[in-house]
């Protein structure tokens, strides 16, 4: 990115890298790790946090890194930051107390541990980058309220499609055009999918069943989506969004047609997606503009005489546009995609077959549950249960195949921090309904 790159270079140059910890060691953190260590000068990964300390291993290995330091304390972090030698251990909290690390850089696609190491990072001044929208999009503003108190950046990450789908929004408005709809492109949508179904898949590009299931089914991109919501100040057009489906291959700049136009113009806009369209898997941004003779140049440079024009992006890099993000942080305080307050969209857990009381639920992208983005408002007049609160819940009766769940649905484990975080999110941007739902209390 323009001025990151050379920020960066000036780090290199001066001997300053930014250092970050890394939690987790799957996948896409280990794409992090060696986007990092290979392509990235002025920036280091100074540790790597995973349960399984062989995956944390196996993500330096792959970066082209031999050398690393096993280690179970915060002084003998410290000492290996200090040292410029890679660290790996199993608490991830350590990282986020360990003086020298500038960020965290957090890829579990947890809720529950996401949320401590999030807090835990804030409580000690590290800026945070989130590629993890699922957490982002249940507790987000009030973790992002606790980031704003102690003066750092909480931000979800450029790479990933909200992040890209920021930069167009901010690239759209800057400009002069209104945005009236921010857009996913997918290539597929069946909210019956499941790890068995989609276990082929995850094997040929070694990823988890459970994360390739939530894509298909819906929940990942209700979660990007709600988070853009939640940062630009838009909402969904419906429960579930419009979500057209076209010929494969569709070109992007004729998908306008396919959403009512008054739910683009009248209100802060939407977020939403399509399926099929090219180029896939990019974003894509609807705009206006109420200058005659802008309209004019517009029709000029081949975008069409309106009265919405398409702007999008043809690519989403993922881990690729990581450090793009922890610099923009590091360096400059912008965050790439924060909530500008409280939830404006949520996502809420909806039965992905007929569920029976007794029933404990399992996690996101499973069997049992998918996602559908609704606004929030809605949300909470109807007591609905955030997926990102579901799993481990108990059944207190029966709810039919593609109902959406309630709080009084359920019982709630005892204890977790993602519910007492969720009901100060409640109290502190919707002290309305967090006196009348049947939701968790601190």
């Amino acid at each position: 990115m323009i001025i990151v790159d050379t920020a960066l270079a000036r780090r290199a140059a001066e001997g300053k890298p930014i250092r970050i910890g890394l939690v987790g060691a799957g996948f896409m953190a280990r794409g992090v790790a060696l986007q990092v260590v290979q392509s990235v000068p002025g920036m280091r990964v100074a540790a790597i946090a995973n349960r399984t300390l062989a995956n944390a291993r196996r993500a330096y290995r792959e970066a082209g890194l031999e050398e690393m330091r096993t280690v179970e304390s915060q002084a003998q972090l410290e000492q290996a930051v200090a040292a410029g030698v890679p660290a790996v251990t199993e608490d991830a909290l350590l990282l986020c107390r360990a003086e020298g690390i500038d960020a965290i850089v957090e890829v579990t696609g947890t809720i529950e541990l996401a949320a401590a190491v999030t807090l835990e990072a804030i409580a000690h001044g590290k800026h945070v980058v989130l590629m993890n929208a699922e957490v982002d999009g249940t507790i987000g503003p009030i973790l992002k309220t606790y980031a704003d108190r102690a003066g750092v950046v909480l931000t979800s990450a450029d790479g990933d499609q909200p992040g890209v789908m920021m930069n167009l929004w901010r690239f759209v408005r800057g400009i002069g055009v209104k945005p009236v709809l921010c857009g996913n492109i997918k290539g597929l949508h069946d909210p019956y999918r499941n790890p068995t179904t989609q276990a082929g898949f995850a094997r040929q590009w070694g990823q988890n069943p459970q994360m390739v299931t939530s894509f298909a089914d819906g929940t990942k991109i209700s979660f990007e989506n709600a988070i853009v919501a939640n940062g630009t100040g838009m909402r969904v057009g419906q429960r579930g969004m419009f979500g057209p489906t076209v010929p494969a291959g569709t070109p992007i700049q004729q998908v306008a047609s396919l959403y009512p136009v008054d739910a683009l113009l009248e209100g802060p806009g939407i977020v939403d997606y399509v399926v099929g369209a090219m180029p896939g898997p990019g974003v894509y941004v609807l705009g206006t503009h109420d200058h005659p003779q802008q309209r004019h140049y517009l029709n000029l440079y081949k975008l069409g005489e309106g009265p919405l024009y398409c702007f999008y992006t043809p690519y989403h890099l993922c881990h690729f546009e990581v450090p793009n993000t922890v610099a923009r942080a590091v360096l400059f305080q912008d965050a790439a995609l924060a909530p500008l307050a409280g939830p404006l969209v949520e996502v809420v857990a909806t039965a992905k077959t007929d569920l029976k009381a007794g029933d404990t639920l399992d996690g996101l992208g499973g069997y049992l549950t998918y996602g559908l983005a609704e606004n929030a408002p809605l949300a909470r007049e109807q007591d609905l249960l955030p997926i990102g609160l579901a799993e481990g819940c108990t059944l207190r009766r029966d709810v039919a195949k593609d109902a959406v769940l309630t709080f009084a649905d359920v019982t709630l484990p005892a204890g977790r921090l993602c519910d007492r975080l969720w009901a100060e999110q409640m109290r502190r941007f919707w002290p309305r309904h967090s006196t009348t739902t049947q939701g968790p209390t601190a």
